[in-house]
């Protein structure tokens, strides 16, 4: 149950052999880091080496491409090693790539030597999502040169990149009869379902008399206007647009367009996609966004309770720096309540207090049947505390392994789904994006009704905004995470889809033993049609499954105009209750045995916390 933020640490604490999955969270990049991107002089030579050898890395190959690739390599500066000398040591905690260039080097694990090798190849690469901790050491066995990315400066300069790129966009799509008559915020909206694609030279983009159905930006090179009945000598560079009929209404091509040498870069953006997000130009024009989330406010409760009245009743769940116990009122032995603690000490060690804050104010703002309720906070020197509603079921994944093992029946999948959805759904019409989806976030209340809680990874979002952290857990994350590409709440309903899987497998569809999450990540990058589906998973749920799981956020289910409601009108759910669902009129798949308020029977056993830490007082827990 508890699983609190910042990077969360790997470790089997209870007696049992299930390993928990923990989540992934890189440092934001703050506003002062993005002059941090320097340009470093290098021999063509120089140049070409690094392209190849980042080109050939099976995961950057798919991460780092076109002018990214390119910024990459301009950033990269280059370090003599001398001999016996360390580059990475096994254990701690990398946020540096490197490409060894010159010089001779050796792999050990355990201290035992793999490998030795002498040839250019990329090394720390998680470095570049996040502080991942390195799995083997690297030593120089000969004086050598290395080239290094710092990963402050490719965070800063993807964030960079991506903001002056939106800019760029905006103004195209200012210059665009009718486009201009809306808000620069409802445009920046346009400029998110924008595609690249490259046409290669002589390629007819568009033809004369085709029916408009694509809007093309052009992004880099030159292309040539023709007409069949009149001679034209027109060319179209950079920052021009064409095809723009296809989203201000249907019609036909009125010329061709060719791509000149050496091939054209375009943005485009198709008339589909136009009208799945937005529908008609009237009505895109006519969209009022200044009311589009409800606020987010906090509504505490049991504030006549103290962190005095509660007495612990035993251990209901650990992480890396705090607990979850289960307590109860000294003089109401039927108030009980789950009390998370976090080490305030080791918060402020990983520099994890604004997302600690974060939490505390978008869970505290909710009050859904469907989300577990934080009813108040406390703080003393050493801890801040999180008073919540307590669900003595276990969470999803106690009850996925222990007891249904491998996976659910469909009604059952379509029960805890819809649960969840109502959850996401909740969360989403308050713009906040939850990026932690997983059966270890979920519990199950004494009823058998499930509740998302841990608010750790959520954050408070524009439907307009990118957020360019790394987060979430490996098997659950959204491609886009994983590119840098920037995300929204769209992660959420790949997430989402990664669940669905789940509930019938009891396994996702990503999963690999490789500890650094490489092999996963890859496998997340080549999509969901390379998945084999098993035959568990009816032809309705693994048609759902694939729609939410689209590479592309807003290709996905839910994340057109209408939502939601396309997911609860999907033909899985079928004639599904939603109403008796929000009634509790539904009879749960489980519902669990309980004696007593204070029956943990459905958790795994914990061993007491006797660590002590050291007093804070910076403050930053004022408002707890």
């Amino acid at each position: 149950m508890f699983n609190c933020c910042h990077r969360k640490i790997d470790r089997n604490e209870s007696h049992g052999e299930m390993r928990r999955r923990t989540g992934k969270l890189s440092q934001p990049v703050k506003n002062t880091d993005l002059s941090v991107v320097p340009v470093i002089p290098k021999t063509p030579e120089e140049k070409d080496a690094i392209r190849k050898a980042i080109q050939e890395n099976e995961f950057l190959s798919d991460v780092l491409q076109g002018n990214r690739l390119n910024s990459v390599v301009d950033t990269m500066y280059l370090r003599e090693t001398n001999e016996d000398e360390d580059i990475v040591r096994e254990g701690e905690f990398g946020n540096q790539l490197y490409i060894s260039y010159e010089g001779k080097y050796s792999i050990f694990k355990d201290n035992q030597k793999i490998v030795t090798f002498n040839d250019i190849r990329v090394f720390g690469e998680l470095s570049l999502l996040y502080n991942a901790k390195r799995l083997a050491s690297i030593r120089s066995i000969s004086n050598g040169k290395l080239w290094v990315l710092d990963c402050i400066v490719f965070k800063a300069l993807i964030v960079k990149t991506a903001l002056e790129e939106q800019t760029e966009m905006i103004e195209f799509l200012q210059k665009v009869p009718k486009l201009n008559a809306v808000s620069v915020e409802l445009l920046m909206r346009v400029a998110n379902l924008f595609q690249v694609e490259f046409f290669q030279s002589d390629f007819d983009i568009v033809t004369e008399g085709e029916n408009a159905d694509k809007f093309y930006v052009i992004r880099a090179g030159e292309v040539e206007v023709s007409k069949s009945a009149e001679k034209l000598d027109v060319v179209l560079g950079k920052g021009k647009f064409f095809g723009e009929l296809a989203i201000l209404k249907e019609d036909v091509r009125q010329a061709t367009i060719t791509a000149k040498s050496p091939g054209v870069e375009c943005l485009t953006l198709s008339s589909k996609q136009f009208m799945d997000h937005f529908g008609d130009l009237e009505e895109f024009i006519n969209i009022k966004l200044s009311n589009e989330y409800t606020p987010v406010q906090e509504i505490r409760e049991f504030n006549e309770i103290e962190i005095s009245d509660l007495t612990l009743v035993t251990t209901l769940g650990a992480g890396g720096y705090g607990r979850v116990e289960l307590v109860r009122h000294k003089k109401d032995a039927n108030q009980v309540f789950a009390l998370k603690y976090i080490k305030k000490e080791k918060a402020v060690s990983i520099a994890a207090q604004d997302h600690i804050k974060n939490e505390k104010e978008l869970q505290m703002s909710c009050n859904s049947k469907f989300i577990v309720r934080l009813y108040r906070t406390y703080k003393d020197p050493k801890y801040v505390y999180f008073l919540l509603e307590c669900c003595l079921g276990g969470d999803m994944f106690n009850l996925m392994r222990k007891k249904f093992p491998k996976g659910f029946a469909e009604t059952a999948s379509k029960f805890y789904a819809a649960c969840v959805l109502e959850g996401l759904a909740y969360l989403h019409e308050r713009g906040i994006a939850y990026r932690d989806l997983k059966p270890e976030n979920i519990v199950v209340s004494s009823n058998g009704y499930i509740k998302l809680t841990d608010f750790g990874f959520a954050k408070l979002m524009d439907s307009k905004d990118k957020a360019f952290t790394f987060v979430g857990t490996p098997e659950y994350i959204a491609p886009e995470i994983i590119k840098n590409e920037g995300h929204n709440i769209e992660v959420d309903y790949w997430a989402y889809g990664i669940f669905i899987y789940e509930l019938f497998t009891s396994r996702t569809p990503f999963r690999s033993r490789d500890p650094s999450n490489l092999k996963t990540y890859r496998m997340i990058l080549q999509g969901i049609d390379h998945v084999a589906f098993p035959n568990t998973i009816p032809s309705k749920a693994k048609q759902i499954i694939k729609q939410l799981c689209r590479p592309k956020g807003f290709e996905r289910l839910g994340c057109q105009k209408n939502g939601i409601k396309d997911i609860k009108s999907h033909h899985w759910f079928g004639n599904f209750h939603w109403g008796a669902l929000s009634e509790r009129k539904l009879l749960p798949p489980f519902k669990p045995d309980l004696k007593s308020n204070t029956d943990t029977r459905c958790f795994q056993k914990f061993r007491g916390d006797t660590s002590v830490p050291q007093d804070e007082f910076s403050d930053w827990d004022k408002d707890f």
